[in-house]
């Protein structure tokens, strides 16, 4: 304790009585009392205008002191580092001794009070030197192991960065690769649009030629018709000598004027190009993704009466003997698919027939199926109408986008694209396009979505159809 108690006097005297911490750089002044360099720098800067001439009083002493009197005070200072070392040493929280002792069974540092405990009786305990270096041996050992993981690490590491590298290439040659296909195929697009567009252009040409030759031709025929009238009206407006004159000659030149009738020309075109079927087979391209799609009761509305192999869906009265679920839609006479889609490229067809009105696409598993669904993509729906009583179509976007079809699809096919985040339309089988939503980023599953309209009946198609 006694040890405890000249450390405690050594800190008191090595304590700034300003701060009140151990001095850093501690300086003297003209008494021999010591501070702070900072702590008695700014005392001076804070008090010495009131006193410039009689000086400063000390902080404890009150002597007066002036600024050219400060002096480091190197041996505080090095009696500070000693204290400081020597506080960095542990000691004992209940004996306050040195703790200079190792347990082996605790595995801990004791005092030499602890070890006489019966808490430590018959442990096996020894100085800190001898068993140091044991333990540090064991401490580099297990450094070892530590930096032959770290390399490992880093090795993966590398690894992971190379295979980084690798993978950004290998898509990188595969995103020139479809950009050049693609480049390819638009340059031998145009290539034969212009063959196409020629070929029509030659034809036009030849027809007209033909066309403007028998013009001119009937041209020149109605005059020579004109001739032989106005001859015919000036003999019979003459006197009897004159019309009598060659007369049977005149007959006989008249009659003997013929019309040809030119052979009928056709007017339908040979360069006629259905694009389409020459260069893109849009149901052969879009069947290999076709996916058998059926209805789920338990989403149907009570108004809705399902086929018994779930493929036909009607409109009808309120079914009241069906169970309340919270899948089932409330609002609206809606039905969904049986399943969802949350990877891929899927399609299916409604038939909707000559239904006058319909809705047809895909939502998201998780729609509100009450009062308060919104039938926009913001709200999970991805879809195409027909109104019954404008007979218009359009796209269920926010705002609606009227669609101007020219022909009445008979049957819709439905493409979605999950990765890609594309739901596209189109009328079969011509595969005429219909719509597309702009990309989206779709979380969660999608199913087919259908809502119903009184007489107009929706089928499903079965995949092999």
């Amino acid at each position: 304790m006694a040890s405890a108690t000249s450390t405690r006097k050594m800190r008191e005297e090595a304590t700034c009585s300003i701060c009140l911490n151990l001095m850093s750089s501690p300086m003297s002044i003209a008494c021999g009392h010591s501070y702070c360099h900072c702590c008695i720098v700014n005392f001076i800067k804070r008090f010495g205008q009131w006193q410039p001439l009689q000086g400063l009083p000390c902080p404890q002493c009150r002597i007066p002191f002036h600024m050219d009197s400060l002096r480091p005070n190197k041996q505080l200072g090095n009696l500070i580092e000693a204290i400081r070392e020597q506080e960095q040493e542990l000691s004992c929280e209940e004996h306050g001794e040195k703790l200079h002792l190792f347990c082996e069974d605790e595995g801990q540092l004791i005092c030499w009070r602890c070890e006489r405990t019966a808490q430590h009786h018959g442990h096996s305990t020894a100085l800190l030197e001898d068993v140091c270096q044991g333990y540090k041996e064991k401490l580099q050992e297990a450094a070892t192991k530590l930096r032959q993981l770290d390399q490992e690490c880093v090795n993966l590491k590398v690894s992971t960065a190379q295979q980084i590298t690798r993978w950004k290439e290998k898509v990188q040659i595969q995103r020139q690769k479809i950009q050049s296909d693609f480049k390819n195929l638009q340059s031998f697009l145009r290539e034969e649009e212009k063959s196409h567009l020629w070929r029509l252009e030659k034809e036009e040409e030849d027809a007209l030629r033909v066309l403007r030759d028998r013009e001119a031709s009937l041209g020149q025929k109605s005059q020579e018709l004109q001739s032989h009238i106005q001859d015919l009206e000036r003999k019979c407006q003459g006197s009897a000598q004159n019309l009598l004159q060659d007369v049977k000659g005149t007959l006989n030149r008249s009659l003997a004027v013929r019309l040809e009738t030119p052979d009928p020309l056709s007017l339908e075109l040979h360069s006629a190009c259905e694009v389409s079927e020459l260069y893109l087979d849009v149901r052969k391209l879009l069947k290999q993704f076709r996916a058998d799609v059926t209805l789920d009761p338990e989403t149907a509305h009570r108004e809705l009466i399902l086929s018994e192999d779930h493929r036909q869906v009607t409109r009808g009265y309120p079914q009241e003997n069906l169970p309340a679920l919270a899948r089932r839609f409330t609002a609206s006479p809606c039905v969904l698919g049986c399943d969802g889609f949350v990877s891929g490229k899927h399609y299916f067809e409604v038939d909707v027939g000559e239904g006058t009105g319909w809705d047809v696409g895909v939502c998201a598993e998780t729609v509100p199926r009450d009062a308060g669904m919104k039938l926009e993509p913001q709200c999970g729906f991805w879809a195409i109408r027909l109104l019954c009583k404008k007979n218009r179509y359009t796209a269920l976007t926010a705002p609606p986008t009227p669609l101007p079809l020219s022909e009445r699809p008979l049957v819709v096919g439905v493409f979605l694209d999950c990765e890609a985040g594309l739901v596209a339309f189109y009328s079969m089988p011509a595969g005429t396009h219909i719509f597309s939503f702009p990309r989206a980023v779709f979380s969660g599953a999608l199913r087919p979505y259908f809502q119903v309209y009184p007489y107009s009946p929706l089928f499903l198609p079965p995949a092999d159809a």
